[in-house]
């Protein structure tokens, strides 16, 4: 069966909780532990099938947004979930509660029961208008940005189709084009700021109804983040802002010198070689076959994998009107389908994005028979297998870059450090604004200037920029959708780092050890995953700076003006 042929049906609501409030009271009243793991099964695989259609209608809404069938199951959907979430909070609170504990915790592992306990904490039947709103608006955020109509060189674009032009190598198309989509932001300000300001005001009544000082604990303890809190955070920050960013301002002089402009502008970034950055050499067709040839020359679980995703259609590539923009992977549990949606541009992110989206997509097919709550880490750990893989198809990027394939390897190798800057910056300022709920939306642009030119002080803004006056943020999906969600990916980077290097020296076996935890799902947190892969913590101080080591020497003795 392909996907198109996955059959949504709505569920019903009323019917939902009566079930699971029957099973809540069967395991209550279950006279041995034999009894309580039967029902717990069976729990989990009736949520599977509630959960699947909540995935399939989510994905549909985001291929097309004005759907108005699945606008409107997006906004069921939206108000169903809190009301759900009740009895899986309530059903874990009779795990944790169980006088046969101790043998459920054998059965399903210890894990379970943490993150049990952090569910207990961050949900109360109080808060589910709060969670509803809360939904409502991180659709009207997706919903106001797929609705973007740029007018371009006498053509309509959306945001997603803007991004090539704002790294073309004719420094003025780059100008225009951001200049573009920056006025296009300026004209929806004040729905961007009243959007995010009613998320903020959401997500603090929340906390404070949990009985937290504000939303930053809650944050984490919805991200389910058991081995490291705020200050480990905070001193990671710092040495990124110690070991990176000074570094990362010496490859942008080199840029500038490749690029021969004195006066760098941010519309400038974008652009890695004067003639033009990497391209694959074909369009999105071509390119899938390019991936199917890989995967099945990189393993034979991967040749598996992907031959079952492109067969079922589970790929959903190209930019199209009304779509929602970037690029993600679920899972639909009935189908045993992980799903992959991206918008291809034309550019090298095509690639980045299909092998990064891949490795999300081989990782919970891998562990798709795991418990429902191990299928997938914990998002910092979810991201090494996504950028990791990313690394592992380098042998292969000749396929996809021809004779630019050495420009594509360093122009990935360097955009990927240049990237942890920025990624502690987003993390950063959200730190600052849910410390500072009152904030006024003139004042979180404020902070967020004042953050640039903190980790990113090479990026200028022309003077007529609307992003000029700290409004960056606004493209960010993540600072509305995912809070504190950001910096997964600059854990997962230096991790994915630690894999570049290995796999230089022995790729067979690095290929190995990422297939070993790719088998371990999220049945670990974080920094346990790490400890059983033998990876390097990125929270123990000077492991970014030793981790960069080969990263340095790579980029440093590669003569980038020949490029």
């Amino acid at each position: 069966m392909k996907f198109s042929a996955y059959n949504y049906q709505r569920f019903d609501i009323v019917k939902v909780k009566s079930d699971l409030n029957d099973m809540i009271q069967a395991f209550n009243l279950a006279k041995d532990s034999d009894e309580q793991i039967k029902i717990v099964d069976s729990f989990l695989a009736y949520y599977d099938q509630v959960d699947s259609m909540m995935q399939l209608g989510m994905i549909r809404h985001s291929i097309d947004t004005i759907d108005p069938f699945y606008d409107q199951e997006q906004e069921f959907m939206n108000g169903a979930m809190p009301e759900i979430q009740e009895f899986l909070v309530n059903f874990t609170n009779s795990m944790l509660e169980s006088k046969f504990r101790s043998a459920l915790e054998k059965k399903y592992g210890v894990l379970l029961f943490k993150q049990a306990e952090l569910s207990k904490k961050t949900f109360s039947p109080e808060i589910i208008s709060l969670l509803q709103e809360e939904n409502r608006l991180q659709t009207e955020y997706v919903k106001l940005r797929s609705s973007a109509k740029i007018e371009f060189n006498n053509q309509i674009y959306n945001l997603s189709q803007m991004h090539p032009f704002a790294t073309d190598k004719d420094r003025l198309v780059r100008q225009k084009a951001t200049l573009q989509v920056s006025n296009w932001f300026k004209s929806n300000e004040s729905e961007f700021d009243k959007i995010y300001d009613q998320l903020v005001k959401t997500r603090h009544s929340m906390a404070l109804k949990l009985g937290y000082e504000n939303f930053i604990q809650l944050g984490y303890d919805r991200l389910k983040r058991i081995d490291y809190d705020l200050n480990d955070v905070k001193k990671y920050r710092d040495q990124v802002y110690k070991e990176i960013v000074p570094y990362v301002a010496k490859l942008q002089l080199r840029k500038a010198n490749r690029l021969g402009i004195k006066d760098m502008k941010s519309y400038d970034l974008g652009l890695t070689f004067k003639d033009g950055n990497p391209t694959p050499k074909g369009d999105s067709t071509w390119q899938v076959g390019v991936a199917k040839k890989m995967y099945d020359e990189m393993s034979k679980e991967t040749s598996t994998f992907f031959r079952y995703m492109v067969d079922k259609e589970l790929l959903d590539l190209e930019s199209k009107p009304n779509k929602e923009g970037g690029g993600y992977c679920t899972y639909i549990p009935s189908f045993e389908s992980p799903f992959i949606f991206a918008n291809f541009d034309g550019t090298s992110g095509d690639v980045d994005v299909l092998t990064h989206e891949a490795g999300h997509a081989f990782q919970v097919y891998t562990s798709r028979n795991l418990l429902p709550s191990y299928r997938w880490p914990s998002y910092e750990a979810a991201e090494i297998h996504s950028m990791s893989m990313e690394f592992l198809a380098w042998p292969w990027m000749k396929d996809f870059f021809l004779k630019d394939t050495e420009k594509y390897k360093f122009g990935h190798l360097s955009g990927a450090v240049e990237f942890l800057p920025y990624g502690v910056l987003v993390d950063e300022f959200q730190h600052e604004v849910y410390s500072h709920p009152e904030y006024l939306p003139e004042e979180r642009k404020a902070l967020w200037k004042s953050l640039e030119q903190k980790y990113l002080p090479w990026k200028k803004y022309d003077e007529n920029d609307f992003m000029n006056e700290g409004a960056w943020w606004f493209k960010q999906g993540h600072i509305f959708q995912d809070p504190f969600y950001y910096i997964d990916y600059t854990l997962a980077q230096v991790v994915a780092f630690e894999f570049w290097g290995l796999s230089q020296i022995d790729h067979k076996k690095t290929w190995d050890k990422y297939y070993e935890l790719c088998k371990l799902g999220g049945s670990k947190s974080f920094v346990e995953l790490l400890n059983a892969a033998k990876l390097s913590n990125p929270f123990i101080d000077g492991m970014i700076k030793k981790t960069m080591e080969p990263i340095k020497a790579y980029l440093d003795h590669k003569d980038d003006s020949k490029f």
